[in-house]
């Protein structure tokens, strides 16, 4: 009697998260579908009528006031982005359902007026809003509650970037160091394979990074690509310390004004693409990106987008930072084909890869990314590359709300179950 009932516990658990994570995946696979495609259509907007940048500062203001007054509810703030999303899985406080939608929105206005973003902030968080609708339509419990805000995660991640795999995993790992929930791991599978197969479904073709030559396995290979994940390690870090301090500077000094911070960020922006004299830092820079592993391209352009995109969404504008991680990655690797005897477009991925761990702290998830995204040309480098540079980025990250259960290395010593934003406060201190 007992083994029957094992089993149909068994069966009745594994069926509700077959349910739920499918109707995540169907929901999130649908909207990530019409976030692509606007997106897309946005941006050749954009790109045929350049004096559009002009109404960014505009379109701060509007941002802004959209935040301030249907943003915020009972003390959860949906600026926080990404960060309530791993605050509502720690229990820490509550996503909001308004937060989907209203993320979208704000990513539409960013894009269209050269704002400097990605798409998986908006996937992502659109993901955490359905998943906490069904959580209060369906009267979750707290436990449960928090296995379907990851799944919200991975299926707006895999669905995003057409890595369903990689989704899964990141659903689960994005939320903290050193810890997975596998519990959440069928819910997680589900919602990620639906939600990637559903937006193909609906025409969507994902870009794609095609490694054209690979390095020989030698010492002096490994060498190389440890010393340069070390680099892109420390660009990822770069971009998130200077992208944080310039949040904390303008809420400073601008009384945490969202309309008056956008406003302000949108007219710096303005005022560097015309210094610059080019757009390929504005919106996502998908064209450079690409190029970046086909010919050479600017060989400060990383830094430009690292600017860009700090100062963007460091004062108030909304969207996805894994777009321009890679951004900054491929073509900083890219710039080092001149002065480092690998191939070019190796050194575009192993970039894009590299950087985009050091900022998530998600080795797996990151190793993952580079096997769906490469087709598994690499995978001993990648696997290598991931690792160190989850470790040499330290305890910084894209998410100050990330938990740290364990430190990276014993090297560092922090407390166990801290954030990431509270260990950066302390050291300021």
């Amino acid at each position: 009697m007992k083994a029957n009932h094992k089993y149909k516990t068994l069966i009745i658990t594994l069926s509700k998260w077959i349910f739920f994570g499918g109707i995540i995946g169907v929901i999130i696979g649908s909207t990530t579908a019409f976030l692509l495609n606007t997106n897309d259509y946005l941006g050749e907007v954009r790109e045929s009528n350049s004096l559009l940048i002009l109404l960014l500062p505009l379109g701060g203001i509007v941002v802004g006031y959209i935040y301030m007054n249907y943003g915020k509810n009972a003390g959860n703030d949906s600026a926080k982005g990404n960060n309530l999303v791993i605050e509502g899985i720690h229990g820490k406080s509550k996503v909001l359902r308004r937060m989907g939608p209203i993320i979208y929105l704000g990513t539409f206005i960013t894009v269209l007026l050269g704002g400097s973003t990605g798409r998986e902030g908006a996937a992502v968080q659109m993901g955490g809003s359905v998943a906490e609708a069904l959580n209060q339509f369906f009267k979750v419990n707290l436990i449960d509650t928090k296995i379907l805000l990851m799944s919200g995660i991975s299926a707006g991640f895999g669905a995003a970037f057409g890595t369903p795999i990689t989704g899964a995993i990141f659903g689960m790992e994005m939320v903290a160091l050193g810890k997975m929930k596998y519990e959440a791991f069928v819910p997680c599978l589900v919602a990620s394979y639906l939600g990637h197969y559903v937006t193909t479904a609906w025409g969507i073709k994902h870009e794609e990074f095609i490694i054209q030559t690979l390095p020989g396995l030698s010492v002096i290979s490994y060498t190389k690509v440890i010393l340069l994940s070390v680099i892109f390690s420390l660009v990822s870090v770069l971009y998130c310390q200077l992208r944080h301090g310039i949040q904390r500077v303008s809420e400073k000094y601008l009384k945490k004004n969202h309309m008056l911070r956008a406003f302000v960020g949108g007219i710096i922006i303005v005022a560097l693409t015309f210094l610059v004299g080019s757009q390929d830092y504005n919106g996502r820079g998908l064209d450079l990106l690409e190029q970046s592993f086909k010919e050479d391209v600017p060989p400060f352009a990383f830094l430009a987008k690292l600017i860009f995109t700090a100062i963007t969404l460091g004062t108030g504008f909304v969207g996805g930072e894994a777009i321009p991680l890679f951004f900054m990655g491929a073509t900083l690797g890219n710039t080092l084909y001149h002065f480092i005897d690998l191939p070019m477009s190796f050194l575009a991925a192993l970039g894009l890869i590299a950087t985009f761990c050091g900022g998530a702290n998600t080795p797996i998830s990151a190793f993952l990314l580079a096997l769906e995204m490469f087709d598994g040309k690499g995978v001993e480098f990648f696997f290598v590359a991931c690792l160190t540079s989850y470790i040499f980025s330290g305890h910084h990250g894209l998410w100050p709300s990330q938990t740290i259960y364990e430190p990276k290395s014993r090297l560092y010593s922090i407390d166990n179950e801290e954030s990431i934003g509270s260990i950066e406060k302390k050291k300021k201190r």
